[in-house]
């Protein structure tokens, strides 16, 4: 995709913004007329204001998806009618490439290159996979012997609330929202208030593709007002978060205190990455080590925030690494040369600078450390590595969410190991070594969802993606994902 700097300052100036809440098929203001302001990380400029929902939204909105539901308009219609929409749908995602990647950019500060090049096109894809899997999801029949059948198929579970991030707003919307619509359920989405407007636009492009009304929902608002009331809502079956470990755990108690709906949590990650003496190309790794960290701005969950070198390479490593941090250097997001993005906000930016802080206090810091770009008015960090990181330190235990990376030693494979699995978190992890024996061995024991051999967090929608330990629980991606939004149901019948 070749479009430049002016291209993409031109789409802007002309582009028009979604800003209310879409319910049973149409946009309207939030219920009590509240708004709240959505700005451009990039510049401090105010971007719109938003229809900030609450509870009284989120119960028009589950009335809408129970009719739906109930009434079996999407629910119970030929999966093959899901799939002519879903697939329909991806395709309208893909028209609207170059609006939706600019929407990313402004709201959230990515850069509008990595948002039209990876996060739109993988949104198209996830839609267009799961609505190729609509019709393709067949029950089973148990022999029961010559006087029964027995026949176990997959229901919808009803009404699914998605809550999903800041940090990847349509590709997250896309995780949730697409496998549970294409088991046949009603979906209430819920983003970030730091990046509302891909949403939006996505609610306007379903009913485009020809999502019934009331089956697809998308609330603005603050966590603490429509995601609380979402987690609380006794007519929601199911939520479906990414985010946090902290409030993750809030919607494990919304649940215990409502319905006792289910909850599936993507949250905190501190992943490691293993770079072991017998990694022949250097480089290489060191390449993939600079990427796992600074891409997006180091806001990701599975970023791979910890690395840990074998100790008789470690010089000649970082030496390489610190060579590739110079292209990461933070510019105006709609740049094509630029080599990272703005900070969501000023409140993440503040965050990072604290734990940047901290690293001053008990590391020695390698590169970066400070903010820049300052008179642009945005929120702009340099990559930042430190060396010598004590693993038992803030720095290397807790989720920065931001371009810091720490970086410490190791003697041999038992102590890469115990490293690695020294964390609450468990959703991620690469390993870099050349000896295939030693590559299955440590994969096997990284208490982690998903490992990466001589690459980083690789993401593909055929397989599946989430933790264990406080990394959260459940799956989004691969058919996998089909067993969060579905419940078994086994019909027995005597002869």
């Amino acid at each position: 995709m070749n479009r430049t700097l002016s291209h993409w300052t031109a789409l802007a100036a002309g582009l028009s913004l979604r800003t209310q809440a879409f319910v049973a098929g149409r946009f309207r203001p939030a219920c009590e007329g509240r708004t709240f302001a959505t700005l451009n990380p990039a510049t401090g400029e105010h971007l719109a204001y938003v229809a900030a929902c609450t509870a009284a939204d989120v119960d028009l909105a589950v009335a809408a998806a129970r009719r739906s539901f109930e009434g079996g308009v999407w629910s119970r219609c030929d999966p093959a009618e899901r799939r002519r929409v879903l697939t329909r749908l991806a395709d309208l995602i893909v028209a609207s490439t170059d609006e939706l990647a600019l929407l990313e950019s402004l709201d959230m500060g990515k850069l509008v290159r990595d948002a039209a090049t990876l996060d739109v096109p993988a949104a198209a894809e996830v839609f267009r996979w799961y609505g190729e899997a609509c019709d393709k999801l067949n029950g089973e029949v148990i022999r029961a012997g010559e006087g029964a059948l027995a026949m176990i198929d997959r229901e919808p579970v009803g009404v699914v609330g998605a809550v999903v991030p800041w940090n990847f707003p349509l590709k997250m919307a896309a995780w949730k929202c697409a496998p549970a619509l294409a088991a046949g359920n009603s979906v209430i989405l819920k983003p970030a208030e730091q990046s509302p407007l891909t949403a939006l636009r996505l609610a306007e492009l379903a009913a485009e593709a020809g999502i019934p009304d009331g089956v697809f929902s998308v609330l603005p608002g603050l966590g603490h007002e429509a995601g609380q009331a979402i987690g609380l809502h006794d007519g929601i079956d199911c939520v479906a978060f990414t985010g946090s470990t902290e409030v993750g755990k809030k919607f494990l108690g919304y649940a215990s205190v409502s319905n006792m709906k289910r909850v599936w949590l993507e949250c905190g990650g501190k992943s490691a990455n293993l770079v072991f003496s017998a990694t022949r190309d250097l480089d290489r790794a060191a390449t993939f080590a600079a990427q796992g960290i600074f891409f997006n701005q180091g806001e990701v969950c599975s970023a791979t925030s910890r690395l840990f070198v074998q100790q008789d390479i470690a010089e000649a490593f970082i030496a390489r690494l610190l060579a590739k941090v110079d292209a990461y250097r933070p510019g105006n997001p709609l740049d094509p040369a630029s080599g990272m993005g703005a900070m969501v906000s000023e409140e993440q930016t503040a965050r990072v600078m604290g734990f940047i802080a901290l690293g001053r206090e008990s590391a020695q810091l390698a590169c970066g450390g400070e903010r820049v770009l300052t008179e642009t008015g945005g929120c702009f960090i340099a990559p930042t590595v430190f060396t010598g990181v004590d693993p038992a330190s803030r720095l290397a235990r807790e989720e920065i969410f931001g371009p810091v990376l720490a970086v410490a030693t190791f003697a041999d494979e038992a102590e890469a190991i115990r490293l690695a699995n020294d964390s609450i978190y468990g959703l991620g992890a690469s390993v870099w070594t050349d000896d295939l024996s030693q590559a299955h061995r440590v994969a096997r024991r990284l208490h982690a969802g998903s490992v990466s051999v001589n690459t980083v967090d690789m993401v593909d929608v055929r397989t599946p993606f989430g933790g264990v330990k406080q990394s959260g629980s459940g799956r989004d991606l691969s058919l996998h994902a089909f067993d969060k939004y579905t419940d078994l149901k086994t019909t027995w019948i005597s002869l």
